[in-house]
């Protein structure tokens, strides 16, 4: 039996400029490409759920590049576990090749993997691909991690070292195999009616000035793909000008709520700073039901939340809005609006979207302060003057069927401030009572 590597694909779904697939056929005879459906994530999933089917139509693309190599792109449905231990009992594998995942399930599965691995003398050889820096790259002068964006910005700009994306190498590796290509409905998979869009990055010139007003629609569609690696992110920074600074920071900001996520893995369930855990939310289930269907009575919230819902995006400028609409006006757990964001959101991220939720409620590192309250009304005065936007999402708008407000702006206002400032200083006093060891 022939002796193999094999290439995971998990969050880079290309060929192109892909660190651990490059090292894999540079190292190796013979290289087997595998991707595994993990039904550990699956089972949380609708079956028709648009991500899925993205990257079942990606890894159809890499199937059919890879034929024309003589190769073929195994692909399995299971758990990671099942499926290895039936890998190596199948081929002959000495070694197996793979890019990091920085989130908690990810670094306990690859640690189960490379056990079992190790336990039948295959090497795991894994490699950093989805960030420019990563877990330990970035650190203050005393290594620790930083815990504020600007200072972490300037710090990673500053050790930041171009490196030019790599082309597909010794395509001869790869292992002459002729395999089917499963179909959806074998998989358990439904078609969805919701798609992710090509990235566009012709909208850069214009970012700067119109990337706040949601009409505009100047978005580069880019975070699905980043997510889940169809392109790289050294290919995107490549293209990037001196004049699309703003676009990298916002690149910069992806990697610091990955280091926050990696260094404070509490984050998932707790929030980042406990002192907020005093504040009472009122968690009303049928005022979240409201926020969640676009029918709050607030138009710019509403729209936003009618985009999601119906295409799997919103703007960035609108996410801000919704999510601290929903902590502040209606006082609801910012842990609600992130799983409602998680199932809906095409781009999901853990890190990115936990961390600019706990951003929204103020409990997250480098937040706003809970004091900050957007006024809906005067964002959609500034962002949606011409109601562009608001009629494209909301076509009942001006309407009787359009609902009322659901909570009076200064009211709910004036109820966040008292209700953090009660559960801050209760923090407070019972941090007062403690006693002193010396």
């Amino acid at each position: 039996m022939t002796d193999i590597s094999i290439f995971w694909f998990r969050r880079d779904l290309r060929l192109q400029d892909n660190i651990a697939l490059n090292k894999a056929l540079s190292n190796s005879k013979k290289v087997l490409c595998v991707f595994i459906f993990d039904e550990n994530i699956l089972n949380e999933l609708p079956e028709d759920d648009a991500r899925v089917n993205f990257i079942y139509d990606r890894l159809y693309l890499i199937h059919s590049e890879l034929k024309k190599f003589g190769s073929s792109l195994l692909i399995y449905k299971g758990t990671p576990v099942d499926i290895w231990g039936k890998l190596i009992q199948k081929f002959n594998v000495k070694s197996v090749f793979a890019n990091k995942d920085y989130e908690p399930y990810a670094r306990k599965r690859d640690a189960d993997i490379k056990t079992l691995l190790n336990e039948n003398e295959i090497a795991f050889n894994s490699f950093k691909d989805q960030v420019i820096h990563e877990k330990h790259d970035v650190l203050k002068a005393d290594g620790t991690p930083y815990t504020v964006f600007t200072p972490y910005k300037r710090k990673w700009l500053e050790i930041y070292k171009p490196v030019a994306p790599e082309n597909l190498s010794k395509v001869d590796s790869f292992l002459k195999i002729e395999i089917d290509f499963p179909t959806r409905e074998a998989l358990g998979f439904k078609a969805s009616s919701i798609k992710v869009k090509d990235y566009n990055l012709s909208g850069l010139n214009e970012y700067q000035q119109k990337r706040d007003f949601p009409d505009a629609d100047i978005t580069s569609y880019l975070s699905p793909h980043l997510r889940f690696g169809t392109v790289s992110v050294r290919q995107i920074i490549a293209q990037l000008g001196e004049e699309d600074d703003v676009f990298l920071s916002e690149l910069i900001w992806r990697e610091f709520f990955m280091q926050i996520l990696y260094h404070f893995p509490q984050v998932v369930t707790n929030n980042f700073k406990p002192k907020y855990d005093s504040v009472k939310w009122l968690n009303d289930k049928t005022d979240f039901k409201k926020w969640c269907e676009g029918k709050t009575g607030y138009p710019m919230v509403d729209a936003g939340m009618r985009q999601l819902n119906k295409t799997g995006y919103m703007h960035n400028r609108v996410r801000m809005i919704t999510a601290g609409f929903l902590c502040k006006h209606l006082l609801i757990d910012w842990k609600w609006g992130e799983a409602y964001f998680a199932k809906k959101l095409l781009d999901y991220e853990l890190s990115a979207n936990n961390g600019n939720w706990q951003w929204a409620a103020g409990t997250g590192c480098d937040a706003a302060p809970y004091f900050r309250i957007f006024n809906p009304i005067e964002q959609l005065r500034k962002f949606d003057k011409n109601l562009a936007y608001v009629k494209k999402w909301i076509p009942e708008y001006g309407t009787l069927e359009y609902p009322e407000p659901i909570v009076e702006h200064k009211f709910a206002r004036k109820r966040a401030l008292e209700t953090y400032k009660v559960g801050l200083e209760g923090v407070d006093k019972n941090a007062g009572k403690q006693k002193t060891l010396f």
